[in-house]
């Protein structure tokens, strides 16, 4: 299985995840012809696309979907409300044949070939908005951006992921600090609202297991957060779980805020079933 953020943080989000015939987009939250560029610099072709699942409904996450589903006849995923306010919102994304349009509901898997997508529920300021993990034989990857809070149901949901790709939005100190308006500073830090650097070395060290290979810091704001300073935070942290535990520390690096990130890659052991 394969990851690779195509772009990360709060002007645009778009994340390739592959396996085998497999080629899924989480989100396109910049335009169509960024992604198709993208995509092909990383080897896949737009057209191969299997589906791209909608995280929520917010501008930096779906900007490019009415581009590409057209194009390329491309089905969209997300829960009905997400999908509700995509088509009816502030985003001026056009018209999207009925039929590319199907409801995930949280909690409910998503069987392409040879991969399995399942939603879950988390905490932001959308309608009914979900993240989403991918397993594909033995091999789990989770993808949690855009969140408030987490809690047990999302530590559960991301347990033994050999990828996790993690929002880290902001410190807190430069968006106290910062010029951003008090009702913006409040949104940002509320249960609804984004995960600091902070809480997101906090969460990687709960899921911390011997299994665990990549760790993708993801969706950092531009103006409240720097690449370095979500790095070390995440790092000194995790570096000190590693090492408490007995066990070696993830590859750790920040998502590419413009381009693509480099591609992470994890084997994906057949599991066999025994009657």
């Amino acid at each position: 299985m394969k990851v690779c953020a195509i772009a990360s943080g709060s002007s645009g989000n778009c994340i390739y995840v592959g396996h085998g015939r497999t080629h899924l987009l989480v989100d396109a939250g910049i335009s169509g012809k960024r992604i198709e560029q993208a995509l092909e610099s990383i080897g896949i072709a737009a057209e191969a696309i299997s589906g791209i699942l909608i995280t929520h409904e917010h501008s930096d996450h779906i900007q490019g979907i009415g581009v590409l589903a057209r194009r390329y006849g491309i089905p969209l995923y997300g829960t009905a409300e997400t999908l509700c306010g995509m088509l009816k919102g502030r985003t001026n994304i056009g018209r999207i044949p009925e039929e590319l349009l199907h409801e995930v509901k949280p909690g409910e898997s998503l069987w392409f070939d040879g991969l399995v997508a399942k939603a879950h529920p988390i905490s932001h300021d959308a309608a009914n908005p979900v993240c989403y993990t991918f397993e594909a034989g033995s091999s789990k990857a989770a993808l949690v951006t855009d969140l408030g809070i987490y809690d047990e149901s999302i530590l559960h949901a991301v347990a033994g992921a050999e990828i996790l790709y993690l929002e880290a939005n902001h410190d807190v100190n430069m968006l106290l600090v910062g010029t951003y308006p008090y009702y913006l500073k409040q949104r940002i830090l509320g249960e609804r609202g984004h995960l600091s650097n902070d809480a997101a070395a906090k969460l990687v060290c709960e899921v911390l297991h011997p299994g665990l290979k990549h760790v993708i810091l993801a969706h950092l704001s531009k103006e409240n957060n720097l690449p370095e300073l979500a790095f070390e935070t995440v790092r000194i942290e995790l570096q000190a779980a590693a090492a408490k535990k007995g066990i070696l520390m993830p590859d750790l690096f920040v998502a590419e805020r413009d381009v693509p990130s480099r591609m992470v890659e994890v084997e994906a052991e057949q599991i066999e079933l025994f009657a």
